[in-house]
């Protein structure tokens, strides 16, 4: 949960905004809650940069999936919870999520979170909805392409490319823009397997 602290009303607003995107503390009932690097098991600096996936562990978690052992020995390898979640813990304990593990674009070896991106790209005033996957690249391995409901500047879509250049660094901006009627389920979450495919063909 995300304690708010009385003393962060007095923070100028885009630091009080940092403070409120972030995900927060784990509860009281839980044993704990962590940031740690699945491959080694070992807790992420505290610097609010280190992406690493976040872990929990304690008796109100779940024992493993019914009549799945191959499912529970994954979900808790080490002892602890994997959440499939990507996150950062910054300096005074506070996680925030970055991405799904399996929503992470890996790009010349740099970790981009489609989040990340996609907040940019909602900033943009002539953009309603959109979403960020992975397209193969042969030089980079993967790039970020952006799926957009709307939008202006032409099929290529310069005008949010450039927009992004404006806000992140070169890599983490999207090479393609495509613009579709974002595919949903019927609770209204963005199907980015389907999005995956149309990228490929991009």
């Amino acid at each position: 949960m995300n304690e708010w602290h009385a003393a962060w009303d007095e923070l100028p607003f885009e630091e009080r905004l940092q403070k409120r995107i972030r995900q927060g503390v784990r509860y009281h009932a839980l044993e704990d809650l962590t940031v740690m690097d699945p491959a080694t098991m070992e807790k992420t600096p505290r610097d609010g940069e280190t992406i690493g996936e976040v872990m929990f562990r304690g008796n109100i978690v779940m024992k493993g999936y019914l009549k799945n052992a191959t499912a529970t020995g994954e979900a808790f390898a080490g002892g602890w919870f994997h959440s499939g979640d990507l996150g950062v813990m910054h300096p005074d304990g506070y996680i925030q999520l970055k991405d799904r593990s399996k929503d992470i674009i890996i790009s010349g070896g740099e970790n981009i979170s489609s989040i990340e991106v996609e907040d940019v790209i909602y900033r943009h005033p002539d953009v309603t909805g959109v979403a960020v996957v992975a397209k193969p690249d042969p030089k980079w391995g993967e790039t970020p392409c952006a799926s957009s409901s709307s939008g202006r500047g032409g099929s290529d879509g310069r005008e949010i490319i450039a927009w992004c250049r404006e806000k992140l660094a070169r890599f983490k901006c999207p090479r393609h823009v495509v613009f579709v009627d974002l595919p949903k389920t019927s609770t209204g979450k963005i199907q980015k397997f389907k999005l995956r495919d149309i990228a490929r063909d991009v």
